[in-house]
């Protein structure tokens, strides 16, 4: 891969950490600027209007500028992203990815047409909420503009970036997480007493929408590209996908137990390597029915905002009890100065962390560390 001369030896570290082994440290991405550019790339001009130059946000921000049915600047978008990876060194399991991002649960505007961008950010939640009859009547449409957007972007970014950089998916969203866009968040909570069949059927259907998305974008991107990648970071030799439930975060165990987990299972058997992402502590009450579904892969905890950091001590006890049941562990933004001693409390089988450094040398020093850490 011309972004990352070590692809090859990253992607067979990844092959053991999702069987729960090392090779001779645990997983760690660590990214840093280059000391020289891999290429000379001059950047384009900003077109006129584009709300924001942020990467993550960049593919969004392109199809409000131009439109899901616009004659997009595919050159613009490659330029920035291309830009940026020339720049960066990309350390042990990191790697330089173009991901689609529409938003967070964009699979609510597959099936309403409703989307709307605002800077860094993208509301689903229709104008109004729908009817039960009317959520319940929906029905797959290929020709929504934005899905077809979605598959264009896939298709041609995947072209673009063939041994160059991995493309991942778009943030299709939670089952119950996309319903609270079509009904409101209020209403979907009074509905889980008043109307919990609906609920139900509703999730059921939403759950069948979400994987035939998933498996069109799949078989899009996967011809120019050996594996799949996601939002989360990670990759895989085969389907991955982080899995959610943010709605989750204001229910009961018992609500979770009877309006969520059904979903979060049928994800586990469509998918090979389903990673929860596990946001906020009020999603902790959760864990050890999250951590009975048999096919999950793993967790990616996010304790939110004002909490301590996903580094801190305090949250060591919930990582001993998922690894206890075998789960992989996803730890995002850990600070460098942290990963000793979060290793020396846990097994790096199955661990994987994010972080920084601030020059490609100590990047690579951070890695020789990590052998030593991890044994």
């Amino acid at each position: 891969m011309l972004y990352k001369e070590d692809w090859e030896e990253a992607q067979r570290r990844f092959q053991a950490w999702w069987e729960g082994e090392v090779i001779d440290r645990v997983l760690i991405q660590v990214t840093a600027p280059r000391e020289k550019p891999i290429r000379q790339i001059k950047l384009l001009p900003k077109p006129e209007g584009l709300k924001t130059e942020s990467l993550g946000w960049l593919v969004a921000a392109c199809v409000d500028l131009w439109g899901p049915e616009g004659d997009i600047d595919l050159e613009f978008i490659l330029n920035r992203f291309e830009y940026h990876f020339s720049r960066t060194f990309f350390g042990g399991e990191s790697f330089p990815q173009i991901w689609l991002n529409l938003g967070p649960g964009v699979l609510a505007t597959y099936l309403t047409g409703h989307w709307k961008f605002i800077t860094e950010t993208v509301w689903f939640k229709v104008p109004q909420p729908m009817s039960w009859d009317e959520v319940l009547s929906i029905r797959y449409d290929p020709e929504n503009p934005y899905l077809k957007v979605t598959k264009f972007l896939a298709e041609e970014l995947g072209k673009a970036g063939e041994d160059k950089f991995m493309v991942a998916t778009t943030d299709i969203g939670g089952i119950l997480d996309v319903l609270a866009s079509l009904r409101h968040t209020e209403n979907l909570l009074v509905d889980l007493y008043d109307h919990p069949d609906e609920v139900k059927r509703a999730g059921e259907m939403i759950a069948e929408f979400w994987h035939r998305c998933y498996d069109e974008l799949h078989e899009i991107i996967t011809r120019h590209q050996f594996g799949s990648g996601a939002w989360m970071g990670l990759w895989s030799p085969v389907r991955w996908y982080p899995i959610q439930c943010d709605f989750a975060y204001m229910l009961s165990p018992a609500f979770f137990d009877e309006f969520a987990m059904q979903g979060l299972r049928y994800h586990c058997e469509h998918l090979e390597h389903p990673i929860y992402h596990w946001d906020g502590v009020g999603q902790i009450l959760h864990l050890d029915m999250l951590l009975s579904i048999e096919n999950l892969k793993g967790i990616q905890w996010v304790p939110g905002a004002g909490k301590p950091p996903v580094d801190d001590e305090v949250w060591y006890p919930l990582y001993k009890r998922i690894q206890a049941a075998g789960k992989n562990l996803v730890l995002n933004g850990v600070r460098p100065d942290r990963i000793e001693k979060l290793l020396s409390e846990l097994k790096p089988e199955g661990v994987l962390i994010s972080t920084w450094a601030p020059s490609e040398a100590e990047a690579k020093e951070l890695l020789k560390k990590a052998v030593k850490w991890s044994s």
